[in-house]
Formats: C-alpha cells, sequence, structure tokens
C-alpha cells in the first residue's frame, strides 16, 4: 500500500468517532398549558394543524404538555416548569392559563385560545394589533351562553326554573353567569345557581337542581365540568334533568344538547398559529382570529329517554343530530 493510502486511511478513523458523536440540532419545542385534563381530541387537532404547516410532533418539533386537571391554582407552577424547558412558544388555552403563562415567562411567545374577550382581560391590546408577545384565537364562548338560555326555553317554554353550574373559582365563571343573569331578568326567567369546584360538588350540586321541581341545567363552560363531563352526563340522564352543554364532546357522551364553537377547530388553528412562530413571525403582527364556527347538536336518543319531543324548528337548524 502507498504511503499516502496510509495517511488518507488513518485519516478517516480519526475523523468517524467525531462525526459520529456528533450532536444533531434539538428540536424545538412547544409548551402546551391548560387548566383542563388532558384531552385526546384536541391534542389531535393541534396536530392536525402543526401538519398543515409542516411541523410533526416527535421528527421536527417538540411538545411538553401540562395538563391542571381543573386545578387553577397550579398553572403558575405548570408555566414557571415550560419556562425552565425553554420552549419555543408557549400555546395556553381559556383564560387562567395564559394570564399564569404571561406572568411566569413574560418574554416567551404566547398562542391563546381564550373563552372570552382577550383585550378585556389584558392578553393583547387590540384583536387586529395584538402587540407585545401573545396573539391567538377567540373562542366567543361566553357570548354564546345566553344563546343556550333561549335553546332551553325553545325546548321547554313552560319551564319553572333554569339552574345554572358554575365553579366559583375560575376567573371565566362571572362573565359568564353575568350574560346569564341579565338575558333572564329580560325574559322574567328564574335562574337557580349552584357552584361546584371539585368532582365531589357536581354530586352536591345535582342534588339541589334536583330537589327543584321542573328544572333545567345549564353547565357554563369550564375546565373542572370539561374533565368531568361523563359524570355530569350521567348525573343528568340518572336524575332525568334537561341539560344544555357548551360543546359536542358533551353530547357525543350522551348529553342532551350542545351548543357552542367548534373546539377542535380552535386547538388545529392554535397549531398554525405556533408553526408561523416558530419560522420567524412576531405575534404582534398576527392578529386574533375569531371563531366563526358553531355548532348545535341534539341528541334524540337522550332525548326520547328524558320523554321530551324536540320542536321541528329546533331540529331543522341542528348541525348534527344523534340518533
Amino acid at each position: 500500500m502507498k504511503r499516502r493510502e496510509v495517511i488518507a486511511g488513518l485519516g478517516a478513523c480519526v475523523a468517524w468517532p467525531f462525526v459520529a458523536g456528533a450532536q444533531q440540532p434539538a428540536l424545538p419545542v412547544i409548551g402546551l398549558l391548560s387548566a383542563r385534563a388532558s384531552g385526546e381530541p384536541e391534542v389531535a387537532a393541534l396536530r392536525q394543524g402543526l401538519a398543515e404547516t409542516g411541523y410533526t410532533e416527535g421528527r421536527n418539533v417538540t411538545i411538553e404538555y401540562r395538563w391542571a386537571e381543573g386545578q387553577f391554582d397550579r398553572l403558575p407552577a405548570l408555566a414557571a416548569d415550560l419556562g425552565q424547558h425553554r420552549v419555543a412558544v408557549i400555546i395556553a388555552t381559556g383564560l387562567t392559563s395564559p394570564t399564569a403563562a404571561r406572568t411566569a415567562t413574560p418574554i416567551i411567545p404566547l398562542v391563546f385560545l381564550a373563552a372570552d374577550d382577550p383585550v378585556k382581560f389584558g392578553l393583547i391590546s387590540g384583536l387586529n394589533q395584538p402587540g407585545g408577545n401573545a396573539t391567538g384565537v377567540n373562542l366567543l364562548t361566553s357570548e354564546l351562553t345566553t344563546k343556550r338560555l333561549e335553546l332551553v326555553r325553545e325546548l321547554l317554554p313552560a319551564i319553572g326554573t333554569v339552574a345554572v353550574l358554575t365553579n366559583p373559582r375560575s376567573p371565566e365563571a362571572e362573565p359568564q353567569l353575568r350574560d346569564l343573569q341579565a338575558a333572564a331578568r329580560t325574559i322574567g326567567q328564574q335562574l337557580l345557581i349552584v357552584n361546584a369546584s371539585s368532582e365531589g360538588e357536581i354530586d352536591a350540586a345535582f342534588a339541589t337542581v334536583v330537589n327543584q321541581r321542573d328544572t333545567a341545567l345549564i353547565v357554563t363552560n369550564d375546565a373542572l365540568f370539561i374533565s368531568s363531563r361523563d359524570q355530569l352526563v350521567a348525573l343528568a340522564g340518572r336524575h332525568a334533568v334537561p341539560t344544555v352543554y357548551d360543546r359536542r364532546a358533551y353530547t357525543a357522551s350522551g348529553g342532551l344538547i350542545s351548543y357552542g364553537t367548534d373546539y377542535l377547530d380552535g386547538y388545529r388553528k392554535l397549531g398554525i398559529y405556533a408553526s408561523k412562530i416558530l419560522k420567524g413571525a412576531k405575534p404582534a403582527d398576527l392578529p386574533v382570529e375569531q371563531s366563526t364556527k358553531f355548532e348545535l347538536v341534539i341528541n334524540i336518543k337522550t332525548a326520547k329517554a328524558l320523554g321530551l319531543t324536540v320542536p321541528p324548528s329546533l331540529l331543522a337548524r341542528a348541525d348534527e343530530v344523534i340518533e
């Protein structure tokens, strides 16, 4: 073998360990912060939005999930933990989660899924020009609360009392309750406010509702209630309480009627916005997207079990009827 070939071979042997041991560039990390318990449909929708813009979890992006499971006091610590993981952007759902993220990690870009006006709660300075480091999607959930009262009245015109299940520990409860009370005063409808901040208190709240005669129930938008939807639907069926909810997940689980925003589409949009920020866009330059997809879902099987006849006019407006 020629001396030149021997030297070249030795050089290749020396270089190989450095090539083999070289570290691959770290994947960008997205943090997801939510007051609710984990939900696979929502996560799937988020991944769909990421995929539409070129990102796949585990291949070219990592997601750190933090779920408070209805315990709002855990959010500040969970947000701080995400900050320690050096996430590139934080996705936060509801109103309490974005506030916790903003406080714990003020310089990390934030994409929120808000149930109420994000300007009013100080997350951004304007919908078209958010300013600062936050943007996202406004689901208009609170604005739809009074529509659910109208649904109860249309389904049960002679109803005596409409109970409202709310979580007093949630800052999102007050605006929903305020709007409902104002609408009820306008039409002369009597409301019964029942509170629950834990699964055990949900049982006690239903006992209060059942003790009232001729009562229907509206379940407000809340992380605890979403996480406990099977419990809520089971109690409503067991005690024959006609109940209106804020999202399809309840009616899919056997609830009577739901009316609200298409939450899964909202999560998909979160993925799209997070992708734009990973690619260099600034939150201040991304207008907040207002939700435009609303869905009325009626579970006819549940209506029959409750002995209710759903008016044809209501059925005609339904986006989905579950047989």
